[in-house]
């Protein structure tokens, strides 16, 4: 659920509004990169120090705090609390479009590479490797490594024969 900017108003002093309204869509889309990097630093110091200076609190609160800052113990978080969720809250808007920088740019490398790689392709002397056996001349037999054995082809028919005369002894 958004906060209105009336209630981010209420809660910032007039400078740290600023920076924060420059987080919001309209004014983002339009910052440059680098002054959108350096917002994002910013804010991202500015959550810090509320952070810090509510954990700081805290201890205080648990008679764990030295003796610097016993007399903002016993204040309340609540306001500035409710601060470091504004400041949190404008470091995603603004990280997310640091991060559509980056993307962006990291598309531009990729285009630029594939067309480089491209260009190194279409400049490449073409390579044709030789074809290998070709049946130009006719085929030519591709000699066999098997030992070949040799059999009189009357031999064939006599085993025939003979498995026809078993049979018909058989048979009778």
């Amino acid at each position: 659920m958004g906060v209105e900017l009336t209630a981010e108003r209420r809660l910032l002093s007039e400078k740290e509004f600023e920076q924060v309204r420059r987080s919001h869509y309209p004014e983002l889309e339009g910052l440059p990169p680098d002054e959108t990097l350096t917002l994002a630093r910013w804010l991202r110091e500015e959550r810090d120090r509320a952070r810090d200076i509510i954990a700081s609190r805290r201890r205080g609160r648990r008679g764990k705090a030295s003796g610097t800052g016993q007399q903002s113990a016993d204040a309340s978080e609540r306001g500035l609390s409710a601060k470091k969720q504004v400041y949190a809250r404008a470091l995603k808007r603004v990280n997310g479009r640091l991060e559509r920088f980056r993307a962006e740019r990291r598309r531009e490398i990729i285009q630029a590479n594939l067309q480089d790689a491209l260009k190194r392709r279409r400049d490449a002397e073409p390579r044709h490797p030789s074809p290998g056996r070709t049946p130009r001349k006719g085929m030519r037999p591709i000699p066999s490594g098997r030992r070949t054995v040799d059999t009189d082809p009357r031999e064939i028919g006599r085993v025939s024969q003979f498995v026809k005369d078993a049979q018909a002894r058989r048979d009778s």
